[in-house]
């Protein structure tokens, strides 16, 4: 199932401590983004997940104890079995997809050379859809769903249900936010 098929709420809710989980276990949200857990923890957090009837995509650069190599993630896709995986790594991104996950690449929109250079990883690594940080910028927005064939998904210093608006009305497929107030906007 595609990325864009499995959106229901485009709110996402991304889960950054074990108390967040809990939000997001009877949020409104059906995709989370799994930003917290370590070896020990996260096959738990998962299931707890799919339990709940999410989506689950692991942040891999934010699981403590996990390193970024082809075996971590063969480990990840048969013994953890997320629906996908987060990452700002492009080659961590083609790695993810060689093994079956689905993959969003995080790209970081700090300048124009930024953007540039982020369109370049996205058309060279392929993944899954691109989530974009800050997310509160509609014009750039507008401009990477144009120019990218990925869905896009705004994250990053929204704060209200007026961005999540403005994000999706500039193109964004969805919009990713940690903060468990925003999981149950009706979208």
């Amino acid at each position: 199932m595609s990325l864009v098929d499995m959106v229901e709420s485009q709110m996402i809710a991304s889960v950054k401590s074990e108390e967040d989980l809990q939000h997001a276990l009877t949020s409104n949200s059906n995709i989370v983004f799994l930003l917290t857990g370590n070896l020990m923890t996260i096959a738990d957090y998962i299931q707890q997940l799919r339990a709940a009837d999410k989506h689950v995509f692991l942040h891999l650069d934010f699981i403590d104890g996990l390193s970024n190599s082809k075996n971590a993630l063969n480990y990840v896709a048969e013994y953890w079995n997320p629906t996908g995986i987060i990452t700002t790594k492009s080659h961590i991104v083609k790695m993810a997809n060689e093994v079956g996950l689905q993959t969003i690449q995080r790209i970081f929109l700090l300048d124009w050379a930024a953007i540039n250079k982020g369109i370049e990883m996205v058309k060279s690594c392929k993944p899954d859809a691109v989530e974009i940080l800050p997310g509160i910028i509609p014009k750039i927005i507008d401009q990477l769903s144009r120019e990218l064939d990925y869905p896009i998904i705004a994250g990053g210093l929204i704060s209200d249900i007026s961005e999540v608006h403005a994000a999706l009305e500039a193109g964004a497929l969805a919009v990713s936010s940690g903060d468990p107030s925003m999981w149950n906007f009706d979208l």
